[in-house]
């Protein structure tokens, strides 16, 4: 921990304009997967990104997306952005809490209320550099993979060639590509109870705005009525058939694709979770949720649109 602070110190001496707080700054560590995260006193947050990241992340292009998305209103004002060494710090939002699985849970309207903040980015007109398209970025992490001493879980290759009729569907019917962020971790969300925040653009791109529906979806495991909350907000009302499917498909598909980005923070040594674990259990839940008689009617819906 003390190195830790030691290193949220060094990287606030080295921007020019929070320099002069680096020494008498109170620094709080924060939450994070990958990266390490500081509460600057009470009106900044720090983020330095963790070992590794910068085999899969394009720092240059999420500066782009946590300004835009800033703009768009569902991000916090990016105050430094140093697209080399991926350090940036923002507003912090107080008052605010970080949300989880549980906060999904208890926390009376917070589906709806990320349900609204998606579409409020979805409508911004926000133009993100990156295009997040999910089989291209499977291929991607396969190659960082290849190089890497790590196995991947039995059948996985059996299950991206299964998703062929998975791809075949959503490129019937394509919605318009939107700013999107990609990756809805709960820790992704800040809650103020009458305002949800999102933050960290690492893995944000131009994409189907339902991919984070789906996603949220997993990540919150949320249960069927916060899963209608979050559509019904975002849709002000009721879903098309397609429109669920795309939401059932993609809740597959993120999984499918997480599994790899696990497998890479366990080659990397990252001591935060048990990331084999972490894994195999998304390519497990993935492979179950496929084999559903659902999950076949949700992909005919997609496919008729």
């Amino acid at each position: 921990m003390a190195d830790d602070l030691q290193a949220a110190r060094k990287a606030l001496s080295a921007i020019p304009q929070l320099a002069g707080r680096s020494r008498s700054a109170k620094i709080t560590r924060l939450g994070g997967l990958t990266n390490l995260v500081f509460k600057i006193d009470d009106d900044l947050c720090l983020r330095i990104p963790g070992k590794g990241t910068e085999e899969y992340i394009n720092r240059a292009n999420e500066a782009v997306a946590a300004r835009e998305a800033a703009r768009a209103g569902v991000s916090p004002e990016v105050i430094h952005f140093d697209a080399k060494t991926g350090i940036m710090v923002t507003k912090y939002i107080a008052g605010a809490v970080t949300m989880s699985p549980a906060g999904f849970k208890s926390r009376a309207g917070s589906p709806a209320r990320a349900g609204r903040a998606f579409r409020r980015l979805h409508d911004s007109n926000a133009k993100f550099k990156f295009r997040f398209e999910l089989f291209a970025m499977i291929d991607d992490y396969l190659k960082v993979l290849s190089t890497k001493e790590v196995d991947l879980p039995a059948g996985y290759h059996d299950v991206v060639r299964e998703a062929e009729t998975v791809r075949a569907a959503l490129a019937a019917h394509p919605l318009p590509l939107v700013a999107c962020h990609c990756d809805p971790l709960c820790e992704n969300f800040l809650d103020t109870g009458t305002r949800m925040w999102i933050v960290d653009w690492e893995y944000s791109g131009m994409n189907d705005p339902l991919w984070d529906l789906g996603d949220l979806s997993i990540e919150g495991l949320f249960d069927e009525g916060q899963e209608e909350e979050m559509i019904r907000a975002y849709f002000s009302g009721e879903a098309k058939p397609s429109e669920r499917g795309r939401i059932v498909i993609y809740k597959a598909m993120c999984d499918l694709l997480w599994t790899l980005w696990g497998l890479i923070q366990y080659a990397n040594t990252n001591p935060v979770d048990d990331f084999w674990a972490y894994a195999t259990n998304r390519f497990e839940r993935c492979k179950a949720l496929m084999v559903t008689p659902d999950f076949a009617r949700h992909v005919a819906a997609v496919r008729r649109g």
